[in-house]
């Protein structure tokens, strides 16, 4: 009688010899999941309504103003510029000033219009001004991205978190790192597209303003490609921001803690450490945003903390954060902080 021979033993699901699909496939699938979110589609449609309705206001708000209105508006501003002259005469001279501090100093330089805003700022309705909002407008729209994509990049994970969605995903993909590398790079690309959308919606909305309620006037030299880099710009700071989002919802296993943490982060911790140790705003992730996107960089001002010199004079600290620079802290913290995640996932129990 002879012996049955073995069967052969069961295939783990999570060996990494097994078979697994191919990674066009899972990226193709991953994406079409990113799609499928309601709340993602959901979060795009309401952030380009929000661009419609701020259109509407700026439309209602500002106005293309006539020979009169500028007449007006001019001599109303020579006015005030006179009515301030008049004033600083009257403290130049005035016997009771202190003997210390020259006249001309203490008094203040004479005004002119220009450092009272222009004749734009006497006016009832001002025009919009590409030249001087397109780049302020640019920044604003990279803040208020920057913020969305934290959101997305937090669900996009957290909700697989919540459902455990992303276990039964292993079933069909057992290699952890392939399934977490997808979802970074739909995640990535997903960010970018965001970003760039954000910042044609603005260039949309300043052209219907220009050309409804704007100002005629010539745009400066090299003015679109300054625009267009730091356009450039708040779209890596998008693709950050998602990634933080997502790595901080990756280590937590939840949305609402992640965002949570990040509020907390933001709003409290950030701000009690400008005040309590003003040397360390360098490395704080709200200050290497704006060094990031701001045309020029960002410079910090902040008071030592030893006090007066001997003489009593005290004068501010600087310290200049560049593009470069800010890009580098961001890059490092994102990795750290995406990583951490990532390799907790491929190592520890998701049952």
């Amino acid at each position: 009688m002879s012996a049955a021979p073995p069967l052969p033993e069961a295939a783990d699901v999570t060996d990494p010899g097994t078979p697994a699909p191919r990674l066009g496939g899972l990226l193709r699938a991953e994406l079409h999941r990113f799609r499928s979110r309601r709340f993602i589609q959901v979060l795009v449609g309401l952030t380009l309504v929000g661009f419609v309705v701020a259109t509407v206001i700026g439309l209602l708000n500002l106005g293309s103003p006539t020979d009169a209105d500028l007449a007006a508006a001019r001599a109303e501003a020579e006015r005030f510029v006179a009515e301030q002259e008049e004033f600083r005469q009257e403290c130049l001279a005035d016997p009771g000033l202190p003997d210390d501090v020259p006249a001309e100093e203490f008094c203040g330089p004479p005004l002119t219009v220009d450092d009272v805003g222009g004749t734009e700022s006497f006016l009832d309705e001002e025009p919009f001004d590409l030249a001087g909002a397109g780049t302020d407008g640019a920044l604003a729209v990279a803040a208020l991205s920057a913020a969305l994509a934290f959101v997305i990049g937090a669900t996009w994970i957290g909700a697989e978190w919540s459902h455990r969605s992303i276990v039964a995903l292993l079933f069909w993909v057992p290699r952890r790192l392939t399934v977490m590398g997808a979802k970074v790079a739909v995640l990535v690309l997903a960010a970018a597209a965001f970003g760039v959308l954000t910042q044609i919606a603005w260039l949309a909305m300043a052209g219907v303003l220009r050309a409804a309620v704007g100002t005629d006037e010539a745009l400066p030299d090299h003015f679109w490609s300054t625009l267009l880099q730091t356009q450039g710009r708040g779209v890596l700071l998008t693709v950050f921001a998602a990634l933080l989002g997502f790595g901080l919802a990756n280590l937590v296993r939840n949305t609402g803690a992640a965002l949570g943490i990040a509020f907390v982060y933001v709003v409290v911790l950030e701000n009690a450490v400008r005040v309590l140790r003003p040397r360390w705003d360098p490395f704080l992730l709200t200050s290497n945003a704006l060094g990031l996107v701001q045309d020029g960089g960002h410079t910090l001002q902040y008071w030592p903390e030893q006090g007066p010199s001997s003489d009593g004079l005290q004068m501010p600290v600087e310290y200049f954060l560049g593009h470069l620079q800010a890009a580098a802290l961001l890059t490092a913290v994102t990795a750290v902080v995406v990583g951490v995640g990532v390799a907790l996932f491929a190592r520890r129990d998701l049952h």
